[in-house]
C-alpha cells in the first residue's frame, strides 16, 4: 500500500478500467439503437433527436439553475414539441425550418422571462439550453430530410463523431504528452486531438467512398473541418461544466455521463454540417450540399 492510495480504496489503474467497461458496455447497446433508427428515418429519428434534446435541456437548466427549474424547462420543452411537430409536418420548400426554428425562439425567450427579475444572467444562462438542445434536432432533421443524401450524410457524420471520439480516447492514454486546454479539459491532449482528427477522416472519407461519393478530396476536407469542431464542441461543453461546477452533466449513461457528455461533439458538428451544405446547396438538399461537389 502506497501513501497516497488510501486504505480499501481501489487502484487508479482498476477505477480506469471499469470506466471504460461502463462506457463500451453503454455504446454497444446504445449505437445499434441508434444506427436502426437512424436507418428507419422519418417520424422515428425525429422523435428520438426530439427525446435527445429534451433530455440536454434537462440537462443544462440542471447545471444553470442547480435544480430542474420548471418555469424554464416547461416552455423549453414545449418549444422542442413545437419544432418536432413542425418537422413532421414538413413544410414545402424547407419553410419548416424558419418556423421551427421561431419555436424554440419563443422557447428560449419564455423560458428566460419568468426568472429576469431574479438574476441577471442566470435566467439568460438556463434559457441558453432551448437553443443548444434545439440545434440537435433540427440540424439532424435537415440532414435526413434529404431523400437522396440524407441517410448517407448522417452515417458520414456519425462515423466522424464516433471515429474522432473513440481515437482521441485511445491515442490520448496511449501517447499522452502536452494537454490540449488544460484550464477546460484536464485530460485531453494535443496527441488525443490528432489521433481523433486523423481517424475522424479516414473512416469519414472510407464511409463517402462505400457510398459511391466521387471527389473525396473535398469530402475530406469537410471531414477535416467536422472533426476539429466536434472536438471543439466537446470543450464547449467541458467549459459550460467548469463554468458551473460540475464533473459530468449528469448520470444517464453509464461511462459516458449525460446526454451533453455523449453528444456535445455531434451536436456541434452536425450544426456545422447543416450550414456547409446550405451554404452550398440550398435549404432543400443540405446532405447534397454537404457530400456532392
Amino acid at each position: 500500500m502506497t501513501l497516497s492510495q488510501p486504505p480499501g480504496s481501489a487502484p487508479a489503474s482498476d477505477t480506469r478500467a471499469s470506466n471504460l467497461t461502463l462506457r463500451v458496455a453503454s455504446a454497444a447497446v446504445l449505437a445499434p439503437i441508434t444506427l436502426a433508427i437512424t436507418y428507419l428515418g422519418g417520424s422515428p429519428f425525429y422523435v428520438l433527436c426530439a427525446i435527445a434534446a429534451a433530455g440536454i435541456l434537462w440537462e443544462w437548466v440542471s447545471l444553470a439553475s442547480h435544480r430542474a427549474d420548471a418555469r424554464v424547462l416547461t416552455p423549453g420543452w414545449l418549444g422542442i414539441l413545437g419544432a418536432l411537430v413542425l418537422i413532421a409536418l414538413r413544410l414545402p420548400e424547407g419553410s419548416w425550418v424558419a418556423v421551427a426554428a421561431a419555436a424554440l425562439a419563443a422557447g428560449f425567450a419564455a423560458a428566460a422571462f419568468p426568472r429576469l427579475a431574479d438574476d441577471r444572467f442566470a435566467p439568460l444562462w438556463a434559457a441558453g439550453g432551448v437553443i443548444y438542445a434545439g440545434a440537435l434536432l433540427i440540424a439532424p432533421a435537415l440532414l435526413r430530410g434529404d431523400p437522396q443524401w440524407g441517410l448517407t450524410a448522417i452515417f458520414f457524420l456519425l462515423a466522424n463523431v464516433w471515429a474522432t471520439d473513440i481515437l482521441a480516447f485511445f491515442c490520448g492514454r496511449a501517447v499522452g504528452g502536452p494537454l490540449l486546454w488544460p484550464r477546460v479539459s484536464p485530460k485531453k491532449t494535443w496527441s488525443g486531438a490528432i489521433g481523433g482528427l486523423v481517424g475522424g477522416i479516414a473512416v469519414s472519407v472510407a464511409v463517402a467512398y462505400a457510398s459511391g461519393i466521387g471527389k473525396l478530396g473535398i469530402v475530406g476536407v469537410m471531414a477535416c473541418v467536422l472533426s476539429v469542431l466536434a472536438q471543439a464542441g466537446d470543450l464547449l461543453e467541458s467549459s459550460v461544466k467548469r463554468h458551473f461546477g460540475a464533473k459530468d452533466a449528469s448520470r444517464l449513461i453509464p461511462g459516458h455521463g449525460g446526454l451533453m457528455d455523449r453528444l456535445d461533439g455531434f451536436l456541434v458538428a452536425a450544426l456545422a454540417a447543416v450550414l456547409i451544405g446550405i451554404i452550398h446547396d440550398g435549404v432543400a438538399a443540405p446532405a447534397r450540399g454537404l457530400l456532392v461537389w
